[in-house]
């Protein structure tokens, strides 16, 4: 495979502490799978590679006011969760991005993330586009809502998707399992970090060629 890094988004989607922290609200949920997956040290090395290699970083983050409006009146599976466990409020230590992936200058944070689907309720698409963007690389939480949501409308939308399966992670090791299995094949092109970064590096020698280094 061969990747543009001027013509790429790594897209990392909730690395916020509800999630990533030891005290977040739903750090015990995930960190089963975490763990298993060594996914937050396996993210810490791919931002790195991907800034080192000219990639655009992306953050979207998700938050909500402190009464939930935004949200229906009437909610109901994972969004019941969220308010009935408070998690995700504006201003609060459980919105911010985890501490090892603080955003540097040049990284993008999207705001206004309201639901699962990273474009839904944001300017993603208008962010990427207008920066020439066409390879859409994905990590986060969860591996089967976030992720996959943003994942199918990425693919819709024409992006050339990228799943990385070592930098994701939701509730259970086979739900995770089981959606790389079943449903990432079908709206991307999943790899490992490691798959990823050997990409990158690929890159980086052909453009030392092409400069006549060799």
């Amino acid at each position: 495979m061969e990747l543009n890094p001027k013509e790429t988004a790594l897209v990392l989607i909730e690395f916020q502490n509800d999630f990533t922290s030891e005290g977040g609200i739903f750090y015990g949920a995930v960190k089963g799978v975490m763990d298993q997956n060594n996914m937050l040290q396996n993210t810490e090395d791919t931002v790195k590679a991907a800034r080192q290699a000219g990639v655009n970083v992306v953050f979207v983050p998700i938050s909500f006011t402190e009464d939930y409006h935004e949200i229906t009146t009437k909610p109901y599976g994972i969004m019941k969760g969220v308010i009935d466990n408070g998690a995700f409020k504006k201003n609060t230590w459980g919105t911010e991005i985890v501490d090892v992936l603080t955003p540097e200058k040049g990284d993008v944070i999207i705001e206004g993330k309201r639901s699962f689907c990273g474009f839904a309720s944001t300017n993603l698409d208008y962010i990427l586009r207008s920066t020439g963007v066409k390879n859409v690389v994905l990590a986060g939480y969860l591996t089967n809502c976030c992720v996959e949501s943003t994942m199918r409308t990425a693919y819709d939308k024409g992006y050339n998707v990228i799943t990385l399966t070592d930098c994701c992670a939701t509730l259970s090791q086979a739900e995770h399992d089981n959606a790389l299995k079943s449903d990432f094949p079908m709206f991307s092109q999943p790899m490992t970090h490691s798959e990823f970064i050997a990409v990158l590096e690929n890159e980086k020698e052909l453009d030392l060629k092409g400069k006549g280094y060799e």
